[in-house]
């Protein structure tokens, strides 16, 4: 399908379910791409961070990428994580996803080396050109050490084939500065990943979510952006309010390097959808945190929205 210029909703980061660390849970996958979709979001991005993607084999990654675009035979779009620190296999990852029917591709700063923003700017570029898919752009700092600065945005929205960022800095003064540079081009999509930031952003222009959490309770946040979207603020602070108690329930804040990941896939497998195994070495999560999650779906604000 042609991407909606800008692109709108909620556009989760898809959890990978594993049967072990190296081998696609085939059966969880189905189950959880069903249940995301029946709870009306608006597409799906594959191998993200939550999605654990640059821990993934690549033969594992093509396989999700196209067993999922298989599945949800255009339903909503599926966009696909690229990122890698060797340009070539981004590019193969670009042509694999256009090959099996994705519908964009999305790329964070090559992490490991602390590229410059005109580098940057050639990489953009030569991806874009690269790339029979559109591409966006990933902004993710606190995992590649580099930001996409907003001029640097605003300069990817004038080459062809760009079609917008997910920016997952948590800056809101990056999120303004951005969107006021991006004024002039109402047509590129501008996704957050933080979902503290989501409200104040729509009321600025944003124009949807990329939430972990919407894998579990996907309606929640489909409701919450149909409220900010009809500028509905007052019923969206008490939409956010239910989604930040979910959200503080699934992250140990302590644990920075994979909070969120072990509290997703914990939730799923509480939610009886995919099995609790992540990318090696990490493990899943505790008996503290998997007793709070329990604690939570056994509750009446988890039937709220299940």
């Amino acid at each position: 399908m042609a991407l909606a210029r800008p692109l709108r909703g909620i556009i989760p980061p898809v959890i990978t379910p594993l049967a072990t660390p190296d081998r696609l849970d085939v059966a969880a996958t189905e189950r959880l791409v069903e249940h995301m979709l029946a709870g009306g979001l608006h597409g799906l991005f594959l191998l993200g961070t939550n999605g654990e993607g640059p821990a993934m084999p690549y033969e594992l990654r093509r396989e999700l990428v196209e067993r999922v675009t298989k599945q949800v035979a255009g339903r909503v779009p599926v966009l696909v994580g690229i990122t890698d620190t060797v340009y070539v296999e981004a590019v193969r990852m670009a042509e694999f996803s256009a090959k099996v029917g994705a519908d964009a591709v999305v790329f964070a700063t090559p992490y490991y080396w602390l590229t410059s923003q005109s580098d940057l700017m050639r990489y953009i570029a030569g991806l874009a050109k690269d790339s029979s898919l559109p591409v966006l752009l990933y902004n993710m700092p606190r995992m590649t050490k580099v930001s996409f600065a907003p001029e640097t945005v605003r300069a990817a929205a004038d080459i062809p084939n760009v079609n917008g960022v997910k920016d997952s800095c948590g800056d809101i003064e990056y999120m303004k500065k951005t969107l006021a540079l991006l004024k002039d081009r109402p047509d590129f999509t501008y996704l957050v990943g933080p979902q503290e930031l989501f409200v104040e952003g729509m009321k600025l222009g944003l124009h949807g979510g990329v939430f972990g959490c919407a894998n579990l309770l996907p309606k929640l946040y489909v409701v919450l952006y149909d409220a900010c979207a009809a500028k509905d603020w007052v019923k969206a602070e008490a939409i956010y309010a239910d989604a930040q108690v979910f959200f503080d329930t699934l992250v140990e804040m302590k644990d920075m390097e994979y909070r969120n990941v072990r509290g997703l896939k914990s939730g799923l497998n509480v939610m009886g959808l995919i099995q609790d195994v992540l990318a090696w070495p990490y493990e899943p999560a505790g008996p503290e945190l998997r007793g709070k999650i329990e604690a939570y779906f056994k509750s009446d604000a988890a039937a709220t929205w299940l």
